[in-house]
């Protein structure tokens, strides 16, 4: 079989997520302890000894992100090289900005979310990820009964639920917050303790904006794997490739 004809490799998932530039990338994959680039272990930011492997335990498994459209199987007809040719145009279109971030409490856990939703920044995310959810929806398989139970539809709000059966993900459009993942659920006293953990050593970060120049595909081989950065597609045209570029054909 020729090369031009050669089926492109897929892999269990794929996701499309906002990768954050530095000095937010560092500090946050050294946070979780593993760079979604590389797949490798990274020591602790400095002014950390310690924090509980438990806390960052989920968050690492999906590798440094916020997402824009969560981790889904590729659809029937759609392939690898077909995800990346529209990722590739997807990010011609589109222009670098600014967006302030914090720290906060979201749903039982930690993440940097956006300090002004309404302002410019927050905008253009929202724009961002909207155009994310609805622009690559032809690459999503529908979702198993297993993935829908996982998102506890009986949890959810009217809108959530309505979301969740028509893109696969409860928290879009009107129900969508942007959110950079930096731990797992705490209870009450580890969420204080991370929260003054995360502040103390990280706090200084927030002081500048996070600058959003690109869009990025992570995957995940195959079930149960950590997810890894296949390919950052930035807004200037250009593309760095990460460990899981052989997923995208």
């Amino acid at each position: 079989m020729s090369q031009a004809n050669r089926a492109s490799p897929s892999a269990h998932r794929y996701a499309i997520y906002l990768a954050p530039a530095e000095p937010f990338r560092s500090f946050g994959a050294q946070w979780l302890g593993r760079d979604a680039d590389t797949g490798a272990a990274l020591p602790l930011p400095q002014g950390i000894a310690e924090r509980p492997a438990a806390w960052v335990k989920a968050p690492a498994h999906y590798g440094l992100h916020a997402t824009l459209k969560p981790p889904f199987r590729l659809a029937q007809g759609t392939d690898a090289a077909m995800l990346d040719g529209a990722m590739r145009a997807f990010a011609a279109t589109r222009q670098p900005f600014d967006a302030p971030l914090t720290l906060r409490a979201l749903r039982g856990f930690l993440a940097w979310c956006l300090d002004d939703a309404d302002g410019e920044g927050g905008r253009r995310m929202h724009a961002l990820a909207d155009a994310c959810v609805t622009e690559f929806d032809r690459f999503r398989a529908p979702p198993t009964e297993a993935e829908i139970a996982r998102r506890n539809p009986a949890r959810l709000s009217l809108a959530q639920r309505r979301h969740l059966d028509a893109w696969g993900y409860p928290y879009v459009f009107d129900t969508f917050t942007f959110h950079i993942t930096l731990t797992g659920m705490l209870d009450a006293a580890g969420e204080a303790a991370a929260f003054d953990m995360l502040s103390a050593a990280g706090g200084g970060l927030l002081e500048q904006p996070l600058h959003v120049d690109g869009v990025s595909v992570y995957v995940q081989s195959q079930a149960g794997a950590d997810f890894v950065a296949a390919r950052h597609y930035r807004f200037d045209g250009t593309t760095v490739d990460g460990a899981g570029a052989a997923w995208l054909g």
